[in-house]
This record gives structure tokens, sequence and C-alpha cells, in this order.
């Protein structure tokens, strides 16, 4: 038999092995499941009831209560005045509603208007770095080859004495080409 050999536990008369203890063990599971459930869904009643009576509350009209007869018509208050009706609470829960998404949009637009102006300074900065990658460029393809060192270091701002120490040319060839880079720059 193959239950023979698991083990098993002999209380008062009563033998219990493996198998009726798994089983047990899945019945108390089950039985907090549904305990847990109930739980949940009487709770899930409770925080219904309270929003519900809340809200027809705020709904239903309220009421003065008349005095035991002796007043006229002419006397009594205005009951229109004194109540809360559901439209006026639909329509006043609407305009603040929209004045919520009104502000809302209008900080989203500020946001947004604020990115752009960014974006126009990083375009304005990226077309002058263009610009003055184009002169150089420039002042690469007129010069001489001899002289392309000579040239981009005169744009980039070097004066003539160590340009004609650095490329190893006449300090009089250096001054006429930084005179030729700063006219083309200009």
């Amino acid at each position: 038999m193959f239950g023979a050999s698991l083990p098993s536990l002999e209380i008062a008369g009563l033998t219990i092995g493996v198998r009726e203890a798994v089983l047990a063990l899945i019945v108390l599971v089950a039985l907090y499941i549904a305990v847990v459930l109930w739980r949940m869904r009487r709770l899930g009643g409770m925080s219904a009831a309270p929003s519900t009576s809340l809200a027809a509350g705020k709904a239903e009209p309220t009421e003065i209560p008349a005095a035991a007869g002796n007043e006229d018509e002419s006397t009594l208050p205005d009951r229109r005045s004194d109540t809360l009706s559901a439209d006026s609470f639909a329509s006043s829960s609407a305009r603040l509603a929209s004045e919520l998404v009104t502000e809302g949009l209008a900080r989203e637009l500020g946001q947004l208007r604020d990115e752009v102006d960014a974006m126009r300074g990083e375009l304005a900065a990226l077309r002058e770095d263009m610009l003055q990658e184009v002169a150089h460029l420039r002042a690469a393809q007129t010069v001489s080859p001899i002289y392309g060192d000579a040239v981009q270091m005169a744009a980039a701002g070097y004066d003539a004495a160590a340009i004609a120490e650095r490329c190893g040319i006449a300090r009089a060839e250096a001054e006429l080409v930084v005179a030729l880079a700063r006219s083309q720059v200009q």
C-alpha cells in the first residue's frame, strides 16, 4: 500500500496521517480566505453607506420648520434661498472643475513656453557655433594647405608670435594669416 510508509500520528485512538494533515491545512486556509473575504465585503458595504448618505444629505433641500400655523406666507422667509438644490450643487461643482482644469492648462502652457524659450536659446547658440565652424572651413579652404594650421590658430584667437613659433613660419606671414582670418570673420 502506498500510504503505509508515510508517518502517522495516533491521538486517542484516532490515526492522523500526512494526507489527513494536508487536507486539514487546506480546509483551514479555505476558511481563513472565506473570513477575510467576508470582512472585506463588510468593510466595503460600510464605506459605501456613509458616502451615499452624505451625498443624499447634500442633495436634499433643507427646510425650515414652520411655526404652529400662526404665520401667513408673507411673513415666512423665502425657502428657495435657504435650500441647496442638486442643480446648484452640480453647477457649482462643474464650475469648480472647469476652473481647476483652466488653471492646470495655464500652468502647463507656461511651462511649455519656458521650454520653447530655452530651446530657442539653445538653437541660437548652436547657430553661432555653426557659423563659426563655417567661417573656419572657409578660411581653411581659401588658404594654401601649408598655412592651414596657421589659419585655424588665427581663427581660434592666437597671436602672430605664437602662430609663427608653432607653425614654423615667419612672423610677417603669421601676421598676414591673422589679418586674413579676422577679415573673413567680420
